[in-house]
């Protein structure tokens, strides 16, 4: 790729899903249409009753599947992913439903190359159900986070975050249905900042064109 911020060749993208990958289509949808300069190598799931493989092949995308209950921990999955990623010249890798915690092993050889999307404005509701708990919380407020991944759950830095309001009567389920909506615009974004050099990580968290990108996130407009 070009070293030049704001310039953009065709980035190599792995996509790792876990279940019907709508994220995934998103960034296949992107990556059509030329709003993400970029094509998706492989997408690679843990679970072979993956929908998702079904889709991305439909697409002409490579698949495999990497059954994480065929190994006996977490690390040794990380290396047969780590293992299945290098024979591909990955400059991305993109976790789209992804339900598997990733141990160090995996973490370590893609740190800065490796985004996450989260349905809560973090720092908020790191984990599981999180539309529940917005509501259970009297929030006004949903929302979702792209951020970088880390060796801590959910505690990458934020790099763009998209805010929904919460409405009388909402669900975890209604609630989840309009979030979802602002996730397929903001993470193939996130992604096209990142292959056009004008997204890090540095020790100090994540910077967009050279500036710190705040705690939350950039918010997306």
């Amino acid at each position: 790729m070009s070293e030049s911020a704001g310039t953009t060749n065709m980035g190599n993208i792995a996509i790792l899903i876990s279940g019907t990958g709508s994220n995934m289509q998103a960034f296949i949808d992107a990556c059509e249409s030329g709003e993400l300069a970029a094509r998706i190598s492989i997408v690679i799931s843990n679970n072979p009753d993956a929908a998702g493989l079904q889709r991305a092949a439909n697409a002409g995308i490579k698949t495999k599947c990497i059954n994480h209950r065929d190994y006996d921990s977490r690390e040794v999955f990380d290396a047969a992913l780590c293992s299945a990623l290098q024979e591909h010249d990955i400059d991305l890798v993109i976790l789209a439903g992804f339900m598997r915690i990733l141990t160090p092993v995996f973490i370590e050889p893609y740190l800065g190359q490796l985004l996450n999307i989260h349905p809560s404005l973090l720092p908020k509701y790191p984990g599981l159900h999180t539309h529940q708990r917005a509501l259970d919380a009297g929030d006004k407020e949903g929302g979702v986070t792209v951020h970088f991944v880390t060796p801590e759950l959910d505690s990458g830095p934020a790099i763009i975050q998209a805010r929904v309001p919460i409405q009388a009567g909402d669900t975890a389920e209604s609630l989840a249905a309009r979030v979802l909506v602002e996730e397929h615009k903001i993470y193939p974004l996130a992604a096209q900042w990142f292959l056009q050099r004008r997204l890090q990580l540095t020790n100090s968290g994540a910077t967009l064109d050279g500036e710190a990108v705040p705690e939350t996130g950039v918010p997306y407009q």
